[in-house]
């Protein structure tokens, strides 16, 4: 059982391995740095990941069914080089299964997180609530950012979870009742990714991942719901590094690292959230001049 006393604590409820370090990594980094204890919950194990090591591809659902050991001892090496020591699986390892993308054959397997009683996921989660106590959860938005369903469950969970661990008469066997003061959602501005689109046209590429601008992207959010940010520019190295752990799902090729040394530290050193419970707090020395919040326990630690 680990040692929470920090005065700031945070958790972070993410879907699959490796989509925390995408996500999250520099902000999971930055404040583990600031002497914040930092919870990583997990939701299933990756089991329908595309592998990218020729090597290993035996271990996938089709095959072997052996990826999701793989992809734990991935999230270890990467949570390392985060320095993050708390994390943990929801209900434990190998209770949700990876539900593959939307309108797959795995989405209707029994085990898989898509299919998971609600209120038995987000009762798992509500253990961890109450024992880290948190200040700030971070998940998804009400899409999943891009509509995986495992994305979706993950939103769903943490929402009724906080919902559920605030209740002092629900499951008090769980421990005393904790109602979490700030609730995020991942997000990328419109803009920040209109950006990289216009920086891939200028290296000679027509499209960015398929697009040829933010609006087509799923996953981009209007600039004005975009209420916080992260400067964790110092902390990119630990994040590339986080990012070759995952190194099944991961390379450090292509147009994304591409796109990254073209504009400079901010695509992978800077993430962006959208507060869904309690009030950011605008900060007018914001940085990158948004005046956006750009401290997540700002107001309440």
């Amino acid at each position: 059982m680990p040692d929470i006393t920090a005065d700031r604590r945070m958790v972070l409820v993410h879907a699959h391995p490796d989509d925390e370090t995408i996500g999250s990594g520099v902000t999971m980094a930055k404040y583990v740095a600031d002497g914040a204890h930092v919870t990583l919950v997990t939701c299933t194990g990756g089991e329908e990941g595309e592998i990218l090591v020729p090597d290993l591809e035996h271990l996938a659902a089709h095959h072997n069914d052996e990826l999701a050991p793989q992809r734990k001892v991935e999230l270890a090496n990467a949570m390392k080089a985060l320095g993050v020591t708390d994390h943990r699986y929801l209900g434990g390892f190998g209770r949700y299964r990876d539900s593959g993308m939307m309108g797959t054959e795995p989405n209707n397997r029994p085990d898989a997180f898509w299919q998971a009683d609600l209120t038995d996921a987000a009762t798992d989660l509500v253990a961890v609530l109450r024992e880290v106590r948190p200040q700030v959860v971070i998940t998804y938005d009400q899409f999943g950012q891009y509509g995986h369903p495992d994305h979706i469950q993950a939103h769903r969970v943490a929402t009724y979870g906080v919902a559920l661990a605030a209740v002092a008469s629900y499951r008090p066997d769980l421990g005393q009742a904790w109602d979490v003061p700030k609730v995020y959602w991942t997000a990328l501005p419109r803009s920040f990714i209109q950006k990289g689109i216009d920086a891939m046209r200028a290296m000679g590429d027509t499209t960015f991942f398929g697009v040829e601008k933010a609006e087509d992207m799923p996953m981009a959010v209007a600039d004005e719901l975009v209420t916080s940010n992260v400067d964790g520019r110092q902390f990119e190295p630990a994040k590339l590094e986080a990012m070759r752990a995952h190194e099944t799902q991961i390379t450090v090729e292509g147009p994304f690292f591409a796109l990254s040394n073209n504009i400079g530290q901010e695509a992978m050193g800077v993430e962006f959230f959208r507060i869904a419970k309690g009030e950011a707090i605008p900060n007018p020395d914001d940085p990158f001049g948004r005046s956006q919040e750009t401290d997540l326990f700002a107001g309440v630690a």
